[in-house]
């Protein structure tokens, strides 16, 4: 089947380009040291999951339990979350599924790490813990090196637990468009992460890994780096909120749509609010990059001059990927104008 003939809205992927993408974050962290740790959340998708293992990736990220599962049913063998599970039902599935894999998550209190503990001392398993540090998100995480080690070191007298490392997010850089203030707020970043190291080392306790960054500030990584793995995800498919960032991957991901509507100044497509993610912004049209855009629950328009006709295809890039794909039940996947495959969003609306 050619592109041309899917029914729309639909959201297609670029095989050639997203296989660059991996390339290009592989080259970018492996002269490093550094492994690629990226983020499920930004496609949801098991299948792509594992072609980013077999691309080099030294396990996955994920941000909900519900992913883990997933995860892990579809044979995922290095999983985080990276965030901090709370609830006692979570707790316990939690507990259980540690015995199927190396199954990590994130940390910023000492109740949580009690409640860790008794989650996997019913079980008999392991749960592998890092320590959120707060590094200007302000968010979750502890922002003393105190703190850090007093959670680090009720996890290494806990039986069931084992301290992995620090996790440590900073987010507000992810989307930073001034380039030297990106670099300069990573850099000083990594400045607090090496103190805390340090800290941590004198008083007794190792550090195997730290967990973090992301597609924003991938480039920005230095041999002296702190950090022994990196969560991107947008740098799969981007987006257009990553294109004012200038991050250097490309564009794989694209929402399919049919003009419906048209004249001499605009246009208007089948994609509206219900298809396509805009908190971080509108979608941008790839024929049309300079086009004004306005959005309406079914619709999206572009003004702009237009040699469109009812019936044509158009592509748009997301504003946001992670929120798009989310309201899709499949991904085609594509190479030179033909689909190749059509794969599950495994984890589509699974926000628990």
């Amino acid at each position: 089947m050619f592109v041309s003939q899917l029914e729309t809205p639909a959201l297609i992927v670029d095989l050639d380009v997203l296989e660059r993408n991996q390339t290009r974050a592989m080259d970018l962290l492996r002269p490093l040291g550094v492994a690629l740790r990226p983020h499920y959340k930004s496609h949801k998708c098991t299948a792509i999951a594992h072609m980013q293992l077999a691309g080099g990736a030294k396990g996955i990220t994920c941000a909900k339990l519900s992913e883990a599962e997933d995860l892990i049913q579809s044979g995922v063998e290095d999983v985080l979350i990276a965030n901090q599970v709370v609830e006692p039902a979570k707790l316990m599935r939690l507990g259980y599924l540690a015995g199927c894999c190396r199954l990590s998550v994130c940390v910023d209190t000492l109740e949580n790490i009690r409640a860790l503990e008794s989650a996997a001392a019913a079980f008999g398993t392991t749960i592998h813990c890092l320590v959120e540090y707060e590094v200007g998100m302000r968010r979750c995480g502890v922002a003393t090196p105190q703190e850090a080690l007093a959670l680090a070191e009720a996890v290494l007298a806990a039986p069931h637990l084992s301290f992995l490392g620090i996790q440590a997010y900073a987010g507000q850089l992810s989307h930073a468009e001034d380039f030297a203030r990106r670099s300069r707020e990573a850099a000083r970043i990594e400045g607090r992460l090496r103190e805390l190291l340090t800290f941590l080392h004198e008083n007794g306790v190792d550090v195997p890994e730290v967990s973090g960054a992301s597609t924003g500030t991938v480039e920005l990584r230095g041999a002296d780096t702190a950090y022994t793995e990196v969560q991107a995800g947008t740098y799969l498919f981007m987006d257009a909120a990553y294109d004012r960032v200038g991050v250097g991957f490309e564009h794989s991901l694209f929402l399919l749509s049919t003009v419906v509507s048209a004249d001499a100044e605009h246009v208007v497509c089948d994609a509206g609010l219900k298809t396509i993610g805009v908190d971080q912004g509108n979608p941008v049209f790839a024929d049309f990059p300079a086009a004004s855009v306005n959005m309406s629950e079914e619709h999206c328009v572009a003004y702009c001059a237009n040699r469109c006709a009812a019936g044509d295809k158009l592509r748009l890039i997301p504003g946001h990927c992670c929120t798009t794909v989310n309201l899709f039940d499949a991904i085609y996947f594509v190479r030179d104008g033909r689909v190749v495959d059509r794969v599950p969003v495994t984890s589509r609306g699974k926000s628990r």
